[in-house]
């Protein structure tokens, strides 16, 4: 696998991680705004002591991180909620019977737990995945619940998939509260090419902007579209997006390409909440599953949070959820937009993050594309 030139991630479950590392601004409120999961370890990284302990050098750690591990000794931001806070906790005393919700990888982790949350209030969910399948599954595995999940295919590495789902939707007369861009396709090690794009760039960009543009007119006057990104938006190339060079002929990056697809999902988010209704939102997020980043070589203040994340713990699916169930659902997110957050709370992105040209020329490439796949 390739080896990050900027973080090597520690994610640190308790017991269950045994010590290996994985992967894992505020700029306006109210207004028009097979795939490896391992991360590979860098020099300067070891096998910790059950996810507690770290050997590092020196380094400089990113602003999510020290946010998060701000919100993990604070446990809670302006809003009432921060890094212990799960989805059950956010949505607590929610009424969501009439809401209509429209959920992308629903078959795994956060997705289930995003789906299982949404139906536990009430919602009616559509809950996709790449086969009908594995969406009855995670359907079928929600029990007893108010709401009902809805499973249909979307495969969103093929554009006719995501054409019929969105036929169908429309042809039932969906009306959808809201949309959670949560599918990911995540670091291949060898460059997959489909429709002449790198597979992350199409499935965790182009396929939701697909999606989602294809619903725009069967949104609720105050619906939120949330777009899952990721501190990786950090990782991607130097010069942000590679918007002439989308099938990476020029050199390929398992996680410079990831990141490049998660800098597009900010910026789509970002780029939308300008062209939606006044009280319709959109919002990109990352969902917190990876609490700590340790720049390669490491550094004092890198290793100090590694250790303080090992002692504190860090997140499973009920609490990865809850900023995306926060987003689509809590009351006090109805005037946020344009943001990215993380633990529930706005944080700054990177420079490329907040650009408003870049995220104009990706929307503009994004329909060039989308127009040549017809």
């Amino acid at each position: 696998m390739e080896h990050c030139s900027d973080l090597v991630l520690i994610r640190t479950h308790g017991l269950s991680t045994r010590g290996q590392t994985q992967p894992g601004g505020v700029r306006r409120v109210g207004g028009r705004g097979s795939t490896p999961r391992w991360f590979p370890g860098g020099s300067g990284s070891h096998r910790t002591d059950r996810g507690r302990r770290l050997s590092y050098n020196q380094g400089v750690v990113s602003w999510e991180e020290w946010v998060s591990l701000y919100n993990k000794l604070e446990k809670t931001g302006l809003n009432g909620f921060g890094c212990g806070s799960t989805a059950e906790q956010i949505t607590d005393g929610l009424d969501l019977s009439d809401r209509t919700f429209l959920l992308t990888g629903c078959s795994a982790e956060i997705g289930l737990e995003t789906l299982r949350v949404l139906t536990l209030r009430g919602a009616r969910v559509i809950a996709t995945a790449r086969t009908l399948d594995a969406a009855a599954a995670a359907c079928a595995g929600l029990g007893p619940a108010p709401g009902e999940g809805v499973p249909m295919a979307c495969d969103l590495s093929e554009p006719s998939s995501i054409r019929a789902l969105v036929a169908e939707l429309r042809s039932n007369g969906t009306v959808l509260s809201g949309i959670v861009a949560n599918e990911v396709v995540m670091a291949p090690s060898e460059r997959i090419v489909r429709h002449g794009l790198e597979l992350q760039f199409l499935v965790n960009h182009v396929g939701h902007f697909l999606l989602v543009a294809g619903m725009l007119d069967r949104l609720t006057f105050d619906a939120r579209v949330v777009v899952v990104s990721s501190p990786a938006h950090r990782w991607s190339w130097p010069e942000g997006l590679r918007l002439d060079d989308l099938a990476a002929e020029r050199e390929y990056s398992a996680w410079s390409a990831y990141g490049q697809s998660k800098l597009a999902n900010l910026l789509f988010a970002r780029h939308l909440a300008e062209r939606l209704a006044p009280d319709q939102t959109a919002n990109s997020l990352h969902q917190g599953e990876v609490r700590v980043a340790v720049p390669r070589p490491g550094g004092l203040a890198a290793g100090l949070m590694q250790d303080l994340s090992g002692v504190l713990g860090s997140r499973p699916a009920p609490g990865g959820a809850a900023t995306q169930c926060y987003l689509v659902a809590h009351p006090s997110a109805a005037k946020i937009t344009g943001q990215y957050l993380a633990d529930c709370n706005p944080i700054p992105t990177s420079a490329h993050g907040s650009d408003d040209g870049l995220a104009v020329a990706l929307w503009e490439r994004t329909e060039e594309i989308v127009a040549r796949l017809g």
